[in-house]
């Protein structure tokens, strides 16, 4: 058995109650012929009854019984190594479900029934100076006063699994419909109103909870309260039996979800490894952090991890393949349609995250500036900054920052790249607040920087409850920036920007049309460096859209003319369907049109929920919170009357079929670049066949693994591919099957990375070697722009310079001789070729 440090590639499995760990055991077999060295698991533990993701945890300590318990655990990993396959789980340490019923978490139900009393109360980050002493809980369909009226809520006795080792307790608690919460001891017999006001929680309203909510949550998030792991005891509980599976070797590795949420990620990061090191294995586990990195933003240097799981790499090869010459054409046609929506994105962004400050935020925002106002209500020389000013240059601050936070870490000196970040955004707050603004902003970056005060009197002794203050406006300025980021921006400008939809990816730039050859091979000749063990990948969980879905898009704008034509035709061939109000607006009917090219053929059964998951998204004419029903039926009738009219349906499947070249270029050339790139491929579950898939739940479902295998066995068997499933399927073994021939070539700080040369810029060509090796022992040649490449009239004469000696192009069985190869010949059959070294 091979030590699996670091891992060749990873296959992300997502657990469900339809595919728990029996059903990857029965997988393991199929992964491993395909190539694969690791499982990449979802989270593991125990999670709200019937979740179909895991990340709303409710047991820290179990691994979750719904998807085999322990045993079912110990016996995947055991299938696994049987085939030298490792496992790497997915950690989700920023916080824990709020369940309905409550019970289901213990943690929560000791919070809610002892308030501060509780020994889980230092879980959670919760205001506890509140006028009322109690957790807010926004669960109740109207207002408190009405509920208690009409009888709603009742008192009763219930045994529960609360207790020690989950025995059964019989408790008092109080019912409202679904919901179940505990009752606070000695308030039992007091009349209903008052035994309600008594609690350790208040229940109200769920429209509160962008107002009142005093525990800080994920994102906007009321169900998923965040969790205090900064905490060495809190930690060690949450962490504990993921731990023990990497001590007794089950696990080796970890992924973790959202680090940027936490309190202190460098912090958390040293303390998972010190817990790892501690347990006396011999290799340390592989850890990568679901980190999303703006512009030309680094993972910071002092993080112990192996790197982030790839979004940087997505945005590079994606880019590669896409069009730089159509962005005239795209914003001239995204203007036709949705006129004043297709201002510039910068501006939807800047307006979609004030939004999010003054509404999902509000809460966390108004506890940031409460601290502040004390600090400077205390601070003589400061006292003259009010509330209101305050307020207003938090806000710009927040809005201003370019990226999800600057790591400044309380009690040290910021580092010069964390200085350069809060410097620039503040730059630009100062051009939005008027000049008697200024003086207060700079009081709020030097406190969100962690400096010391000049106004504060030379020599003065503050007290402890000033430097705490201080410390928590650092922490919690920096846990406010991601969630602004992450719902400002991928959660609502995505949904309301679409020039090209295809570039609305997380951590992409949807203003970067293109990457050029150079900028990607230099990307990756950096992560060799740096980062030579970081995972890259195509697709995950939470991609708005698949790779292949993407990659049919790119396809569709490689001649932005054609695709120009093809919208207007569809446009003015459904302009019946629309209703009198004018919707849907023009903005929502060009994302219709991207969907069903990135997606055709596909049914109304996939397209409606997602075009009303879009539209609620986005927060403009409808949203979670207040769902508008004519707008939304007017949405879904005009996409449901397009799927049924025969002309429209045929137009969208000729278009489709016409630019099949070019998705077939484009969907090989991105999978075979991510797999032989520097970095741990991730191939997302069922991936490594075409999957045209939208956003969760759409790319979430349970893949079929019998009919992969089956078709996996007829490919290995010398079958002639039939079509582009089969084609990436073979793109997709082959390479992570070299991988894991030669692991030294193509993964760790032993690897090198050489950009071939070729004489056309539609053929990008990479090399691979060890540490030892003078030059490229493997190669990978794709085709780009494709479109272009068939107006020229194909390949000609332009060529490809390999390494002399003879090659063995891995996909079709060929020997290719080295030195300079025409690229007609070596692309003949695929338009992607991977080449080892045969002598």
């Amino acid at each position: 058995m091979t030590s699996w440090f670091p891992p060749v590639s990873t296959y992300r499995l997502q657990l469900q109650p339809g595919f728990t760990f029996a059903e990857a055991r029965d997988a393991v077999d199929y992964l491993a012929d395909l190539g694969v060295s690791h499982l990449y698991l979802s989270p593991i533990l125990e999670a709200v009854p019937g979740s179909t993701h895991g990340y709303d945890v409710v047991d820290h300590s179990q691994i979750s019984q719904a998807l085999g318990g322990r045993p079912g655990l110990i016996g995947l990993a055991e299938a696994a190594h049987a085939r030298d396959v490792g496992l790497i789980v997915d950690v989700v340490p920023n916080h824990m479900a709020v369940p309905t019923p409550l019970w289901h978490n213990r943690v929560m139900w000791s919070i809610l029934r002892d308030g501060p009393g509780s020994p889980f109360a230092p879980w959670l980050d919760v205001d506890w100076s509140a006028p009322d002493r109690a957790v807010l809980m926004p669960v109740l369909g109207s207002r408190i006063g009405q509920v208690i009226d009409a009888g709603e809520l009742t008192l009763d006795t219930a045994e529960f699994p609360t207790g020690d080792n989950g025995v059964p307790n019989a408790e008092r608690v109080l019912r409202y419909f679904d919901h179940v919460l505990p009752v606070r001891a000695g308030t039992e017999d007091l009349p209903l109103p008052e035994l309600v006001d008594r609690q350790w929680y208040r229940l109200a309203h769920w429209r509160v909870a962008d107002e009142e909510l005093n525990y800080r949550r994920f994102f906007d998030i009321d169900t998923l309260a965040a969790v205090r792991v900064e905490l060495p005891d809190v930690f060690h509980a949450t962490h504990a039996a993921l731990i023990d599976t990497f001590a007794d070797g089950t696990v080796d590795g970890f992924r973790i979800d959202h680090p940027d949420g936490l309190a202190d990620p460098r912090g958390y990061l040293d303390r998972l490894g010190d817990a790892a090191a501690a347990t006396g294995r011999t290799t340390r586990p592989w850890v990568v952090v679901e980190k999303i990195m703006e512009g030309d933003e680094r993972l910071p240097d002092d993080w112990r991890c192996d790197g982030t799981t790839g979004y940087d790499a997505l945005r590079h090869v994606s880019g590669l393949f896409t069009n730089p010459f159509s962005v005239g054409d795209l914003q001239a046609l995204y203007t036709e349609l949705a006129g004043d929506d297709a201002a510039p994105f910068e501006q939807i962004a800047d307006a979609a995250k004030r939004e999010v400050v003054a509404a999902g935020q509000y809460t966390e925002v108004h506890r940031l500036v409460d601290v502040l106002v004390e600090i400077c209500h205390d601070d003589v020389a400061l006292r003259d900054h009010t509330r209101r000013g305050l307020d207003d240059c938090t806000v710009e601050l927040l809005v201003a920052m370019d990226r999800y936070r600057a790591y400044v870490v309380p009690g040290e000196k910021a580092t010069d790249e964390a200085e350069r970040v809060i410097a620039a955004a503040a730059a630009r707050a100062r051009d939005r607040l008027p000049d008697e603004r200024h003086d207060t902003l700079d009081v709020v970056v030097d406190l969100v920087l962690g400096r010391g005060l000049a106004a504060t009197a030379p020599g003065a002794v503050r007290a402890a409850t000033d430097e705490s203050r201080r410390r928590e406006v650092v922490v919690r300025f920096q846990q406010t920036c991601g969630p602004v980021m992450a719902k400002g921006v991928e959660d609502t400008a995505f949904y309301r920007w679409h020039r090209l939809v295809a570039l609305n990816e997380v951590g992409g730039d949807p203003t970067r049309v293109g990457v050029s050859a150079a900028e990607f091979h230099a990307f990756a000749a950096d992560t060799v460096l740096t980062r030579p063990t970081t995972m890259t990948t195509l697709t995950t969980h939470d991609t708005k859209r698949s790779e292949d879905a993407r990659a049919r898009l790119l396809a569709a704008v490689e001649d932005p003319r054609a695709w120009v034509e093809a919208v207007r035709g569809w446009h003015e061939g459904a302009a019946r369907f629309g209703t009198r109000d004018g919707w849907p607006d023009g903005g929502t009917e060009y994302l219709l049109w991207q969907t069903l090219v990135a997606t055709w053929p596909i049914s109304a059964e996939r397209l409606v929920p997602y075009l009303t998951k879009a539209v609620r998204e986005a927060k403009r004419f409808t949203s979670w919170v207040a769902p508008d029903e004519p707008y939304e039926s007017a949405v879904t009738d005009f996409a449901l009357a397009v799927l049924a009219d025969d002309d429209l349906s045929a137009s969208i499947a000729g278009f489709v079929a016409d630019i099949g070249p070019s998705i077939r270029a484009v969907t090989l050339g991105q999978k075979l670049l991510q797999l032989v790139m520097p970095g741990v491929p991730d191939v997302y579950q069922g991936t490594e066949c075409t999957a045209v898939t939208l956003v969760d739940p759409d790319n979430r479902g349970v893949v079929d693994f019998d009919a992969l295998r089956q078709r996996l066995r007829r490919l290995d068997e010398g079958d002639p591919p039939t079509d582009l499933d089969d084609e990436k399927l073979v793109v997709t073994s082959r390479a992570l099957r070299l991988r894991r021939a030669m692991p030294e070539v193509f993964v760790g700080g032993g690897c090198r990375y050489w950009p071939l040369a070729t004489s056309s810029g539609n053929a990008v060509g990479v090399g691979r070697g060890a540490a030892e090796d003078p030059e490229p022992v493997a190669i990978a040649l794709v085709t780009r722009h494709g479109a272009d490449l068939l107006r020229l009239g194909g390949w000609g004469e332009h060529v490809a310079y390999l390494p002399t000696g003879r090659w063995h192009e891995e996909l079709t069985g060929r020997t290719v001789a080295g030195g300079e190869v025409r690229l007609a010949d070596v692309l003949a059959t695929y338009p992607v070729a991977l080449l080892r070294r045969a002598t």
